[in-house]
């Protein structure tokens, strides 16, 4: 027999990085000895890493033994007719103590054709950064392939790459096909579709502990670029207190600013999931008496099936998603 639905958090799943610092657990609270813990999957139903519930009677299933057992219920009819039993987004926090690899996804035709997967369209926002410390997005000037593939050669790709100063809340979308990194001193929480490809192109020449260094895929990566991508990554939104401020739609997600002050009675009408992740402070969920709290560092996931709560909080700040 099934259990009521009600809004579920699940275990972090905690990933070593040979990039990756100490922030996840001194600023986000993120259980883990390790001195690179780089991400943090806080909702995934990647293969071999499948979120596991940790609050309620549901706790201990995993995400994928819940879309079997409570399908459209828990991500909304739609998005069950397009997705069936794989849940369409990752949800991720990204600590970057040192430069990310240089990369870029494939879009959704060349991922399904190449590794029978989603393509991996993405976003960032920024929690914290370090004083200069710097993201790359795209080119600084038009570039044709010839011109890529000779920097490459001669690796001088970063005279070409566009560098943005990173801010707390700044926030960045990252198309399939775009050229990207996330540098050193930079913590975000990232939203994308359910998906680990990535094509690395540059990993500035580094090596781990046995001398080796991380395989390229330039031979896939330059069929995946986009050489015409207009520049407008960087996303502009209101940050209005008590209701939802539009940052990102796409096809694959919506994203919106949620900044708190105050009791708030949220009605989901989206024929899907909500994800709740909270940025700043810590917010109270309230549905139908199942009551549960996330703070800073923390994701929740409100069922399709809820049409109704309340979210309480006299200063929080959080990310909302749906499809």
């Amino acid at each position: 027999m099934k259990n009521h639905l009600y809004p579920l958090k699940f275990h972090p799943i905690l990933k070593e990085k040979i990039w990756g610092g100490t922030k996840l657990k001194t600023i986000l609270n993120k259980h883990n000895n390790s001195p690179n813990i780089g991400e943090s999957w806080e909702i995934s139903d990647v293969d071999d890493d499948t979120s596991i519930v940790s609050n309620g009677e549901l706790k201990g299933a995993t995400l994928k033994q819940l879309l079997s057992t409570y399908q459209e219920e828990l991500i909304g009819k739609k998005n069950f007719d397009v997705f069936g039993e794989k849940f369409p987004l990752l949800i991720k926090f990204i600590d970057a103590k040192e430069d990310l690899s240089i990369q870029l996804h494939p879009n959704d035709e060349l991922a399904r054709k190449r590794h029978n997967s989603f393509g991996k369209t993405e976003m960032w926002y920024v929690m914290q950064a370090d004083e200069d410390s710097n993201l790359i997005v795209g080119f600084n000037k038009k570039i044709t392939p010839d011109v890529y593939l000779k920097h490459l050669e001669n690796k001088t790709l970063t005279k070409i790459l566009n560098f943005e100063h990173a801010n707390e809340g700044d926030t960045y979308f990252i198309e399939v096909g775009r050229v990207h990194a996330i540098g050193a001193g930079v913590m975000l929480a990232e939203i994308q579709q359910t998906s680990d490809i990535t094509y690395r192109v540059y990993d500035w020449d580094r090596k781990d502990d046995q001398g080796n260094e991380r395989e390229l895929h330039n031979d896939l990566a330059i069929d995946a670029i986009d050489f015409d991508m207009d520049d407008d990554f960087k996303v502009l939104y209101s940050t209005q207190e008590n209701q939802s401020n539009k940052m990102i739609c796409c096809p694959y997600f919506t994203t919106n600013f949620l900044h708190l002050t105050h009791t708030i009675q949220k009605k989901n009408s989206y024929d899907s999931f909500i994800i709740y992740i909270c940025v700043e402070g810590e917010v109270s969920i309230n549905v139908e008496g199942f009551y549960e709290i996330i703070k800073k560092g923390e994701t929740i996931l409100i069922p399709a099936a809820l049409k109704q709560f309340k979210l309480d909080s006299n200063n929080a700040k959080l990310l909302e998603v749906y499809i």
